[in-house]
């Protein structure tokens, strides 16, 4: 990977679950309970080994300086992302969630507002293998500029080109 002025990457081991959905319209979730019921159709990952409290305290400082931010969901050969925003209100505090926005809502919870995707926008072969045991992988990268995160998300092959 190429050298960055200022970015910050940390990563999270999670697993799938036979009873993702990925419905919600308006958040996704990692969470690091180890059960899911059907109710939960914002959560893509249970059992991940970090929650927002955990992160990497220079990721969590770049977020609460609004820099744009990247979540990537990957299983095996899949993965698609959410680009969104951080904001200085954001507590990074849970002990248990990671949940992204669509909306501009903030909680304890909220690792970014304003994403591009919730879990109900997600790619639904991502989604049919997060229905399996599969291990997640997911990625949260943060940088001042929207270009150097695009820049990032591709020296990690998350995307070919982009625009």
């Amino acid at each position: 990977m190429d050298y960055y002025e200022e970015a910050y990457i940390d990563v999270i081991r999670a697993r799938g679950h036979r009873n993702v959905r990925a419905t919600h319209r308006t958040t996704l979730e990692i969470t690091r309970e180890t059960d899911l019921t059907p109710r939960g159709d914002c959560i893509v990952a249970v059992s991940a080994n970090k929650a927002l409290k955990d992160l990497n305290p220079s990721l969590r400082m770049g977020i609460r300086m609004g820099w744009p931010v990247a979540i990537v969901i990957s299983c095996r050969d899949l993965y698609d992302y959410s680009i969104g925003l951080g904001d200085p209100r954001l507590e990074l505090s849970d002990p248990v969630r990671i949940v992204a926005r669509k909306s501009s809502y903030i909680s304890p919870n909220t690792l970014m507002i304003r994403a591009s995707k919730a879990a109900a926008d997600l790619d639904r072969r991502l989604v049919n293998m997060l229905r399996s045991n599969c291990e997640v992988k997911v990625t949260i990268v943060t940088s001042p500029y929207r270009d150097e995160l695009l820049h990032i998300l591709r020296d990690l092959g998350f995307i070919a080109r982009y625009s």
